[in-house]
């Protein structure tokens, strides 16, 4: 095999990418939600909201950038991706402990951020990023 040549991407990894990303399109679909649902109300916190729908895209962006840098094997974006992963955590359980339609998509939530969580410290995962273990010779 040539040096031009990369070996095939790790499902493990594609599927950590793919977790990120549908985190990172469910913050900015919140936050355009927030955002729409801001500027067509007549009354309430209209300054509130749209910070909070800026916010969530901002915060989006986030998980999107480790999508695609864990895509295309960049080894800094699993920090970011990890860290994604623990913060939504809390959040999910914040959504499970509601008495509303939020219980579902906590459940989803908490889901994703254990699964990927779980394939962001996967050995496989770690090697197709390049990241060496500690004791592991350069």
């Amino acid at each position: 095999m040539s040096s031009t040549e990369q070996t095939p991407r790790p499902a493990r990894l594609a599927a950590a990418a793919a977790v990120a990303g549908i985190e990172a399109l469910g913050l900015v679909a919140g936050g355009v939600y927030m955002l729409v649902d801001a500027l067509t109300r007549t009354s309430g916190d209209v300054t509130g909201a749209l910070t909070g729908a800026v916010t969530l895209v901002a915060l989006g962006l986030i998980p999107l950038a480790a999508a695609r840098g864990l895509w295309l094997r960049r080894s800094w974006s699993r920090g970011p991706a990890v860290i994604t992963q623990i913060l939504a955590l809390p959040v999910a359980w914040q959504m499970l402990q509601a008495d509303s339609a939020m219980i579902p998509a906590g459940v989803v939530l908490g889901v994703l951020a254990v699964a990927g969580l779980v394939l962001l410290v996967n050995p496989a995962t770690t090697e197709a990023l390049g990241i060496r273990r500690p004791g592991q010779e350069a």
